[in-house]
């Protein structure tokens, strides 16, 4: 029997479940041992969240009354994985919904079991939880909602936490007791329907070949997430040769590197697991893979702008003049790739996976076509595959064009991926800087970061009207955006942090410097805004 949360930890007010809220996700510290990071994700809260999910969930599909509704349930690899799991099914419980534990399991999988209708697997369920904190540190948790409709968007989120809250306020051990024995909680392998769904999208595009990647040596690292499944579970039966696979074994404490496609040291494991088992193709994967990236024969990168790239590639030869929604921080090469080369349109929005996607599925309903949204995180979604951010499926459109190139003759390994970035033109110099905004700072005069942030951005934009060596992007959803000295820079304020990021590129560090001094001339006034990072880069003292 649950204990009450109340009695657990009786200070916990609305505000601290709010700041669980990472924009459409929850995210919170479920481990002790890290010096600073109190732990707040704790079995109650995490009860009091899963109740108030399945609450709102029954609240929606209140016309179903009738019906006895089911959530799924899946986690990473997460050292704090089975603790929760146990949590949310007790929550979701209590409330007199029906428990589906998937185990360990992917993201996409996750919102993939609110749409397969099949029986024996008790699909489709009306909801569905995933258990992660994608690749933040191991002490790290949180989770991911689903419906049919896709994932739940920040207002979404803000209504459940508020509701947690007050659960977790009046709960009580009886109420928990009354509703369990309405509940049930069984145990499915929802993995292997996902899976076969992968590997059936590959045959088919392959005109049902049945090992269309026979002969090609593809390595996966799933960095000890939740991706290991890839090599044996799609590869194999593929026909792929996948030795020098590595880190596929689940490991919450990420013991080899960080499961992250825009890590360095990530991509140099994968790079590095290529060359040394000269293999064709290398794929990875974040830890609840919702993300990818990919390496070709010769240990080029397929990550941020080059990804969407080959992505735009794909899906332009596939719906020609298509619209590829992308986040605020793409590259102007790239605008020109897709606009000139591929004869799509590009349409730079803002950071986060679901803002580009919401746009793509906006654009849509206006009658402007869009087939792909993606991240230079590697968040990427398709319009055929129901909008998920699906790090596997974006996966499956790669193995899709190896397996058709070697069906029409064309051969050649991975050339065939590499000679579809050609032309696209990258900057020699790329660099993220973080300017911090200090909270407690005099100059904020008691107000948000974030108003302060609007304040340093508005600066910059005026500044900016009376420098003839820079212009504004004619067309900007997010920060400032400004091109010269042959690059550009884009100052924005984090979703979520008192962070302003910003990107510059250029084709060389001259140039690079040049514009990072263009912004540090109109952001010294403000003195709450920590610009070493700025400074150290332009080599100001």
């Amino acid at each position: 029997m649950a204990a009450a949360p109340s009695a657990a930890v009786p200070t916990l007010e609305k505000a601290d479940f709010l700041k669980l809220q990472n924009g459409s996700d929850i995210r919170g510290v479920a481990v002790a041992g890290v010096e600073g990071e109190p732990v707040n994700l704790t079995e109650p809260v995490t009860e009091a969240i899963a109740a108030a999910f399945a609450a709102w969930l029954k609240d929606k599909k209140k016309e179903e009354a009738s019906r006895h509704l089911s959530i799924s349930i899946g986690h990473d690899s997460r050292i704090s994985a089975q603790t929760l799991q146990d949590a949310v099914s007790r929550g979701i419980s209590s409330v007199g919904v029906d428990v589906i534990q998937y185990g360990l399991a992917s993201t996409p999988a996750m919102f993939n079991s609110t749409l397969t209708e099949d029986d024996v697997f008790l699909c489709p369920v009306d909801g569905s939880i995933m258990i992660t904190a994608s690749h933040l540190p191991y002490n790290r948790n949180g989770f991911k909602f689903f419906t049919s409709a896709g994932g739940l968007g920040k207002a979404d989120i803000k209504d459940i936490l508020e509701l947690a809250a007050d659960i977790f306020k009046n709960s009580s051990v009886e109420a928990y007791a009354r509703n369990k024995a309405s509940a049930s909680v069984k145990r499915v392998d929802y993995m292997t329907v996902y899976t076969s769904n992968l590997v059936k999208a590959v045959r088919r595009a392959a005109g049902n070949i049945e090992k269309p990647l026979e002969g090609f040596h593809i390595v996966v690292d799933a960095g000890n997430g939740a991706g290991g499944f890839f090599a044996a579970k799609v590869l194999e039966p593929l026909g792929a040769i996948t030795s020098g696979s590595q880190f596929l074994e689940p490991d919450g404490l990420f013991p080899n590197h960080i499961p992250n496609p825009e890590d360095k040291v990530a991509m140099k494991a994968i790079t590095q697991a290529v060359l040394d088992n000269e293999a064709d193709l290398g794929i990875i994967f974040d830890t609840d893979v919702d993300r990818s990236a990919a390496v070709d024969s010769a240990g080029r990168e397929f990550n941020r702008n080059r990804l969407i790239a080959l992505m735009s590639a794909i899906v332009l030869e596939e719906h020609p003049g298509t619209t590829i929604v992308t986040d605020s921080v793409t590259s102007d090469g790239l605008s020109t790739f897709i606009e000139k080369k591929l004869g799509g349109k590009h349409r730079r929005f803002k950071r986060g996976y679901k803002n580009v996607i919401d746009e793509a599925i906006r654009l849509n309903s206006t009658g402007e076509e869009s087939h792909l949204a993606i991240e230079t995180s590697g968040h990427g979604a398709l319009k055929e595959n129901h909008w998920l951010d699906d790090g596997a499926y974006l996966m499956v459109k790669v193995l899709n064009k190896l397996a058709s190139a070697r069906a029409s003759g064309a051969g050649g390994g991975s050339r065939v991926l590499t000679d579809l970035v050609e032309g696209l033109e990258e900057a020699a110099v790329a660099v993220e800087l973080r300017l911090k905004i200090n909270q407690s700072h005099s100059d904020l005069k008691g107000g948000s970061f974030r108003d302060y942030g609007e304040a340093v951005l508005k600066h910059l934009e005026n500044s900016i009207d009376l420098d003839p060596k820079l212009r504004k992007a004619p067309v900007n959803y997010e920060g400032v955006r400004v091109s010269g000295f042959g690059g550009w820079f884009l100052l924005r304020l984090s979703l979520h942090d008192p962070v302003l990021p910003l990107n510059i590129e250029a084709p060389t560090h001259n140039d690079a410097v040049k514009l990072g001094l263009a912004v540090v001339a109109v952001v010294k006034e403000f003195a709450a805004l920590d610009t070493s990072a700025l400074d150290k880069f332009v080599q100001v003292s």
